[in-house]
């Protein structure tokens, strides 16, 4: 689907959606604007659980102008159309909609300890691997967290279940001493001497991760 692309790994948010422009209807969103210097209008609506759908009206012939959604139609107008269509979905995508990457309970519980004491929102720096995040402090720009996710096998364990890790900071000497291979392991795309790992599983429980959030993030000052 033509507008699918634009809110992959995203969720709405229905305050933003308002504060943009858009009318609540009983089965959703709706967003009116003009395109091409008024010649066409765009329908946006979004439904109740997120999905995007659009229709682009011709306002001189009263009728519907689909061609922009079809990938073979090509020319100069049908291209231009198709781009200020793009645009406007791009800039709703990223003011009305949040990152939807991580979803395990207690992955959920620390992002939240994170943004509640320390105001910082995870950070997706790689097109590559969508489903990498960090945090770092707004004084010096340091890294203090990362959220992954990452096969068990690559933390050497019998298992190629997919699952979400976090990886924090620690004195070198600490990090020899905790890592035990089976809740505690090595920094994972990290300095192995300063960073460790742990399983978003509650294998380690949330109130001791988020203890060590704190010191993960105290050390991050140097």
């Amino acid at each position: 689907m033509f507008e699918e692309k634009f809110f992959i790994r995203r969720k709405k948010n229905d305050e933003k959606l308002i504060n943009y422009g858009f009318t609540k209807k009983a089965d959703g969103y709706q967003y009116t604007t003009s395109v091409m210097n008024g010649q066409f209008l765009l329908y946006v609506f979004v439904d109740n659980k997120g999905a995007v759908f659009t229709k682009m009206i011709d306002c001189l012939e009263n009728e519907e102008y689909p061609l922009y959604k079809v990938s073979a139609s090509v020319g100069s107008f049908v291209g231009k159309v198709r781009a200020e269509c793009e645009a406007v979905l791009t800039d709703i995508a990223e003011k009305c909609y949040e990152t939807d990457i991580f979803h395990g309970e207690q992955t959920l519980a620390v992002i939240n300890y994170v943004r509640e004491k320390y105001g910082d929102e995870m950070e997706y720096l790689w097109e590559r691997f969508p489903d990498n995040a960090i945090w770092r402090r707004k004084d010096n720009r340091k890294w203090y967290g990362a959220v992954l996710t990452v096969s068990k096998e690559k933390l050497g364990l019998a298992s190629g279940e997919i699952a979400e890790i976090i990886d924090l900071r620690l004195q070198p000497e600490q990090v020899a001493q905790t890592i035990d291979h089976v809740k505690y392991f090595p920094g994972w795309h990290m300095n192995k001497k300063h960073w460790y790992t742990m399983l978003l599983n509650h294998s380690v429980s949330t109130e001791e991760i988020c203890e060590r959030i704190d010191i993960s993030y105290a050390l991050a000052v140097k």
